[in-house]
């Protein structure tokens, strides 16, 4: 395991800490969404994580550290860049780390931060961005694509899992009830769903594959550049 690494004062432009949460952030998930948060992501990395044998994984935003388990079942010797706001996510992390250790040949760096923490030069194989850019405030989540699409190989798949945008119906009010939650228990600034999916195109990004969740309130998608969309 490459060892961890934290920054004094992480860059954080959606405002939130969610250390307060980190506790029973997995139980309250479940809890509300059954294990549809899981089978999107599991389902969104069987269909986007290269085929390479140790290929070079940037996650943002990863939580208590599921993800990794998961990411090390489809490729046993990934080597994870973990990039995490919460100290106290990166503390159960670690404590996961314990009980479920990397595989042989794998490795991961646990780094507390931000997309703004990344160094100059770093790239990946892939980008997983799992439920978190529905944290951005609209006007800051421009510079935050811009800078995760520079640690890109080139070619690399961008993977994401979230909510998707709603104008309407029970998706917005269910929305509006999350950003109602986190804004009284973590701090989270933002108040609406930002534009990602739009956002991710005017990079010129466009799905390779897709698939829906929860009703189709979610949506795991594998982003590629648009001259190397799969068929």
């Amino acid at each position: 395991m490459l060892p961890a690494t934290t920054s004094s004062a992480p860059a954080n432009p959606a405002g939130a800490d969610f250390s307060p949460v980190a506790f029973c952030y997995d139980a309250l998930a479940g809890l509300a969404f059954g294990g549809a948060l899981r089978r999107a992501q599991r389902a969104t990395l069987a269909a986007g994580l290269p085929a390479g044998p140790a290929p070079r994984v940037l996650v943002l935003g990863g939580g208590a550290g599921w993800v990794l388990s998961e990411i090390w079942r489809q490729r046993p010797q990934a080597q994870v860049l973990y990039l995490e706001v919460s100290a106290a996510m990166l503390a159960r992390t670690r404590a996961r780390l314990r009980r479920h250790p990397a595989p042989p040949g794998a490795a991961v760096e646990l780094r507390q931060g931000t997309e703004a923490n990344l160094a100059p030069g770093e790239r990946f194989d892939v980008l997983v961005t799992f439920f978190v850019l529905d944290c951005f405030p609209a006007p800051a989540l421009p510079g935050a694509l811009a800078r995760l699409q520079a640690a890109r190989r080139p070619g690399a798949p961008w993977l994401v899992a979230d909510f998707r945008p709603a104008r309407r119906g029970w998706r917005r009010g269910l929305l509006q009830l999350m950003y109602w939650f986190f804004g009284l228990t973590v701090g989270l600034r933002t108040r609406q769903m930002p534009p990602w999916p739009t956002e991710l195109a005017a990079l010129g990004l466009q799905p390779g594959w897709e698939a829906l969740f929860f009703g189709k309130a979610m949506a795991g998608i594998v982003l590629n550049d648009c001259s190397t969309k799969n068929e």
